[in-house]
């Protein structure tokens, strides 16, 4: 796959990311983590790459790394903070160690306190924490058979 390639699918899993939900520059910064060919990179070495502000790239790692896509990788001897695609990244989105949709489930669940147990929006809302409470009930048992299904076992 020639550079060319490399970018034209890059900016097509972006594009995808975009229309998914993402904000356009965090998904063009997933899709250069993804397409890096470094294990890990800068802040500063995305910006450069796609063009964009420093200021876009750190609120990208930030959402990124909250919901547990990327990490902070070692780097000895640079003075600058190194991220990579975190190992697991996918199976940890879909997974209760993500930091939002946690943070989704006891937002829900506090808005039920709030809004009193016969309102329109308490029966909303816990909807939504019973989805996410019956996901990180499932989701486990979901990614082992996935990880043990991935690892030929």
């Amino acid at each position: 796959m020639t550079v060319a390639d490399t970018t034209e699918a890059a900016e097509h899993l972006a594009l995808v990311l975009a229309q998914g939900g993402l904000q356009k520059a965090t998904a063009r910064v997933l899709a250069a983590f993804m397409f890096a060919d470094e294990d890990s990179v800068t802040a500063p070495d995305l910006a450069e790459r796609l063009g964009i502000s420093s200021g876009s790239v750190s609120g990208a790692i930030k959402m990124l790394s909250t919901v547990g896509l990327i990490e902070r990788a070692p780097a000895p001897g640079s003075r600058r903070e190194h991220y990579r695609v975190r190992e697991g990244a996918w199976a940890t989105l879909m997974s209760a160690q993500n930091g939002m949709v946690q943070a989704m489930f006891e937002a829900a669940d506090q808005g039920i306190e709030a809004a009193g147990p016969d309102s329109p929006a308490s029966r909303r809302l816990a909807e939504m924490r019973d989805f996410y409470g019956f996901m990180f009930r499932e989701m486990p048992a979901l990614i082992e058979r996935w990880r043990t299904g991935r690892d030929g076992g």
